[in-house]
């Protein structure tokens, strides 16, 4: 992190792929397109993280901000999970995610029900984030892969809907929706980027100015999002032009899985440098690190105040 990075995020992949013998045998999957084998939920992983934490100095933990992930998004016990770890590693966690429910070759291959907008268990989460306080950090693909033109992205009216029913939520919608094949909204096969992207602006304008969804966040993080918003002249206008009238609705993330050095780490940032001349320095600030320190902090301060209350009472 360096003197570069002030705060970020810190947790675990929540979905480890089976190592299949019949399927791969002695070759051991580690990421979850290695194989065709099924992935399940890891639970250990918070703890794991929860330990490595506390073993930091007070300083380095105050730059870190450890999140649940380690819950089935579709089983109606994941509440539970996500209170006992709170209340095992009380002082610890701000938050839970990023998890997801639709989620592009991932969420097919998951063992079990799979995870949906209309399932209870998304709700008793989202109502748990109220109570605590926890930032939830949510992955859903705004549409399927490869998904037919002229036509509505299939999980925009879900997604709008499970948002508007939990609005003392804080939640933050992750990559705006996007994918490595779950491409800006277009609404004829003929659609070129621009109009994709003209498309896909006015989408999240109608989200940013809906009363009902005032709780939600859009997070621009992932090289693939900097793709589409870098795509054209006309793309990176459109974004620069709304993240200016919006400013304290977006936050800034680079979305590596465990980099290997800081060029890798910083790579995403250094990729959105169109985009950050175009903000003035009031906007530049609070997206890549005001909006964060403004919802993590309070996050802090509500969970901690709910552990304190919770624990006393145990």
């Amino acid at each position: 992190m360096g003197d570069r990075v002030g705060r970020s995020t810190l947790f675990g992949i929540p979905l480890q792929q089976t190592w299949s013998y019949q399927n791969s045998g002695d070759y051991a999957p580690i990421y979850y397109l290695h194989t065709d084998a099924p992935l399940y939920y890891y639970s250990f992983t918070d703890a794991y993280i929860a330990r490595l934490y506390e073993k930091l100095t007070p300083e380095q933990q105050a730059r870190f901000d450890p999140m649940i992930t380690g819950f089935n998004p579709a089983d109606m016990y994941a509440v539970d999970h996500i209170r006992r770890v709170l209340t095992l590693f009380p002082g610890i966690f701000t938050g839970i995610g990023e998890f997801s429910i639709h989620k592009e070759f991932v969420s097919s291959k998951v063992a079990g029900n799979i995870a949906s907008l209309t399932n209870s268990a998304l709700d008793r989460i989202f109502e748990f984030c109220a109570e605590t306080g926890l930032v939830a950090i949510l992955h859903n693909d705004i549409d399927m892969p490869f998904a037919k033109p002229d036509t509505e992205p299939v999980y925009l009216t879900q997604t709008k809907d499970v948002l508007r029913r939990h609005p003392k939520a804080t939640i933050i919608w992750a990559h705006m929706g996007h994918g490595r094949v779950v491409q800006p909204t277009r609404s004829t096969a003929s659609a070129d980027s621009d109009q994709r992207s003209l498309e896909f602006v006015q989408i999240i304008e109608n989200m940013l100015t809906d009363p009902s969804l005032s709780h939600v966040y859009f997070d621009i993080s992932w090289d693939e999002v900097a793709k589409y918003i870098l795509e054209t002249p006309k793309s990176l206008q459109r974004s620069a032009d709304i993240l200016n009238r919006f400013p304290d609705r977006f936050l800034f993330g680079t979305d590596n899985v465990a980099p290997k050095d800081p060029e890798t780490h910083f790579r995403v940032f250094e990729m959105y440098a169109p985009l950050w001349d175009m903000l003035p320095p009031e906007a530049n600030e609070k997206v890549r690190k005001g909006n964060y320190e403004r919802l993590f902090n309070e996050a802090r301060r509500k969970v901690r105040a709910w552990e304190n209350a919770n624990l006393a009472s145990d």
